[in-house]
């Protein structure tokens, strides 16, 4: 294994790990002013935009890389929208159920990203899949168990927008490794950042805008610019070295933190068939893309 390869792990390992404590600093600053998801997703977007403009300056791009057509920009205009309803219902899952559902069901990215693979990188697709789909889809059923009458209707609309995210984080991951070798990281960053902001901002409330709490906006902010802004970069230099349906591997790191955080922060209990649900989803996730070779 190459030393590019090695720090690519690393980077992807780094990033999914601060993934992992949103749940930590989006309660936090919801805890002092609570804020619409679409504002959060905004601020978050533009932080990142920001510095990922200033990354532009950092981040030159090789000399015989091909010019982008319109096909990547059309590529680069999906990124954008992608992200912004990725930002918005999973920060809207995480404000309507627990953060071990909204981040597991988001966590159904990766079967998402192995089951596209061969049709849009040409990544073949094994027998492995169809077994890891159904264990996951099994494990989402014990996970959110609609037939407990503990299970409150908050829980199943923040599950589903939690797959509603895992939906367009999956095309983002298989958009950005065809766009990995036109555009740099920092390129892929800021410019679909610059589309995604300006729709997020039309889906704030016009109060929203005037009544932002300068103490929760700081919050919000700072997790922006780490699991935001300096983790998004980690994670798409990464990915340029790796197969788009084996990098989710290590994200998997993001829910393992996030839950943990729930549990020890916010005291949620998981029962003993939400545990094997979680296991299920996770254990699918891994076997579908933790394939030898890279």
């Amino acid at each position: 294994m190459s030393r590019r390869v090695v720090l690519s792990y690393a980077a992807v390992a780094i990033a999914a790990s601060s993934w992992g404590t949103w749940p930590l600093i989006l309660r936090h600053a919801e805890s002092i002013a609570p804020m619409p998801p679409a504002l959060v997703s905004t601020i978050v977007m533009g932080v990142m935009t920001i510095a990922s403009g200033v990354a532009l300056f950092f981040d030159r791009p090789p000399a015989d890389r091909p010019r982008p057509n319109a096909r990547a920009w059309a590529g680069m205009t999906w990124l954008g929208i992608a992200d912004a309803a990725n930002f918005v219902l999973f920060f809207g899952a995480y404000r309507r159920t627990s953060v071990a559902i909204a981040v597991l069901t988001h966590y159904l990215a990766p079967l998402f990203v192995a089951i596209a693979a061969p049709f849009v990188v040409n990544e073949r697709a094994t027998r492995r899949t169809v077994v890891a789909a159904t264990a996951s889809f099994a494990g989402l059923m014990l996970l959110l168990a609609p037939w407990s009458a503990e299970r409150k209707p908050h829980d199943l609309a923040g599950a589903a927008l939690g797959a509603g995210s895992a939906v367009f984080y999956a095309s983002q991951v298989l958009v950005n490794k065809r766009l990995s070798k036109v555009f740099t990281t920092a390129e892929l960053l800021c410019f679909h950042g610059l589309i995604g902001m300006p729709i997020l901002a039309l889906l704030v409330p016009r109060e929203a805008w005037g009544s932002i709490d300068p103490r929760a906006a700081t919050v919000i902010v700072g997790g922006a610019l780490g699991p935001g802004a300096i983790a998004g970069l980690l994670f798409v230099w990464g990915l340029r070295s790796l197969r788009a349906s084996r990098v989710s591997t290590l994200t998997l790191l993001e829910p393992l933190v996030a839950v943990v955080a729930g549990a020890v922060a916010f005291h949620e209990h998981l029962g003993l068939g939400a545990v094997v649900g979680a296991a299920a989803i996770l254990a699918g996730a891994a076997a579908v893309v933790a394939e030898r070779g890279e």
